[in-house]
């Protein structure tokens, strides 16, 4: 799945930093061909400890995680939707990518210059917030003139068009975004086809110091981060940009040290990949065998055939049958034997809907 989320925040705030992890902590590229990746796009493995368990129990020569990715947003300055800086480079990143990682800085060093001049992570995050804000109003502003004369002539699209941009535009006017609206399925389609920067949806990440680590519940500045997050509708996550790129550069034994000496379970980046990944309603299905077991990315809703074409489009095209095992039912039955004995194997035809963590061998014929 192409998916991929923008990295944005103001400069020194620890967005570059946060990036520099991300690619050091990147796939390997020999597992993935086909790929071309930017200098400005990071890919990274989504931590997932369900494969280890399935290799486990299914032993596999090789193991494959899923991936995904974030792309590193030009810095933006205030006026950007007027274009300063390089505010017009910085708005069409944006529209390029399919979730928003804002980085906000929650942490207060001399030795590091505020473009502001103080540390005000909500004064930072309206800064970014508004400029989105006036560049979709500029935009819904000339759609609106466009489809108001068609709309006189009763045309049935241009009057539901016309209906949801009259719903964005004054909350836009008051500097709001588009994902603070409820709209039907219907109005849903339309919004996706205006392609605004604030319909996209967001986490706001807190960039705390080191010794914050354990404990960023009580980080003056992330407490803010979070209420501000939390009245949108949207996540929060706290992590130390700086420590994370030095994490990256461990092997996972010296990794897992540092995170205990540190007191936390999980390294950030690995949280926040988790956080992106499922903000898009990405979920995860497997394939096992002998010679790989393997991670794969499909969209929460997606049919077993439109699944089976993530791995090939022969096997979409060619489609007959879903041999399915619930990662929970092998997890406790430690077999696909035992499995199949207990009756939890299920063959699944076109219409059903793949579940996260499904274990599947398609069968097609092309």
């Amino acid at each position: 799945m192409a998916l991929t989320a923008g990295i944005v925040g103001l400069p020194n705030v620890g967005k570059s930093t946060l990036f520099n992890a991300i690619t050091k902590a990147g796939a390997e590229m020999a597992n993935y061909p086909f790929a071309t990746i930017d200098p400005n796009v990071g890919m990274v493995e989504v931590p997932d400890d369900r494969l280890n368990r399935i290799t486990d129990l299914i032993p596999a020569k090789k193991i494959i995680k899923t991936t995904f990715e974030f792309t590193d947003i030009a810095g933006l300055v205030k006026g950007a939707s007027k274009g300063e800086g390089l505010g017009n480079k910085f708005l069409e990143n944006i529209r390029q990518v399919d979730a928003i990682v804002h980085v906000v800085r929650a942490f207060d060093d001399d030795n590091i210059t505020s473009v502001t001049g103080k540390v005000d992570p909500i004064e930072d995050i309206e800064t970014i917030n508004l400029e989105l804000s006036l560049s979709d109003l500029d935009s819904v502003t000339k759609r609106f003139s466009k489809v108001e004369k068609v709309a006189r002539t009763k045309d049935k699209d241009a009057l539901a068009e016309l209906e949801v941009l009259n719903k964005i535009k004054p909350v836009l006017e008051e500097g709001g975004s588009v994902r603070s609206i409820e709209f039907t399925e219907e109005e849903q389609k339309i919004v996706k086809g205006l392609f605004l920067l604030t319909s996209k949806p967001i986490i706001y990440v807190g960039n705390i110091a080191e010794e914050n680590m354990a404990n960023p519940e009580d980080v003056e500045y992330f407490k803010l981060i979070k209420e501000y997050a939390n009245n949108e509708g949207a996540d929060a996550l706290a992590i130390s940009a700086k420590t994370e790129e030095e994490i990256a550069t461990l092997d996972e034994d010296e990794r897992q040290e540092f995170l205990e000496a540190e007191g936390v379970t999980e390294s950030g980046l690995d949280r926040l990949i988790k956080a992106a990944y499922y903000l898009l309603g990405l979920q995860t299905f497997f394939t096992a065998g002998e010679k790989e077991t393997r991670a794969w990315t499909f969209k929460k809703g997606m049919k077993a055939p439109q699944v089976a074409g993530v791995i090939h489009s022969d096997f979409e095209r060619g489609f007959i049958r879903a041999e399915v095992v619930a990662f929970d039912d092998l997890d406790k039955y430690e077999s696909m034997q035992k499995v199949k004995e207990a009756g939890r194997m299920r063959l699944e035809g076109k219409e059903y809907i793949v579940e996260d963590g499904d274990i599947i061998e398609f069968r097609f014929n092309v």
